[in-house]
């Protein structure tokens, strides 16, 4: 399923900092939640 990601490992980390921060509650996968709004 990993061919399912718009998004590659590069990109990821240049998004990183603009992802929310986890407060108490496991967060989902970012990279599949972007891949979907794309």
């Amino acid at each position: 399923m990993s061919n399912l990601f718009w998004l590659t490992d590069a990109h990821m980390e240049r998004l990183k900092p603009f992802f929310p921060k986890s407060h108490g509650r496991p967060r989902v996968d970012d990279r599949r939640v972007l891949s979907g709004i794309i």
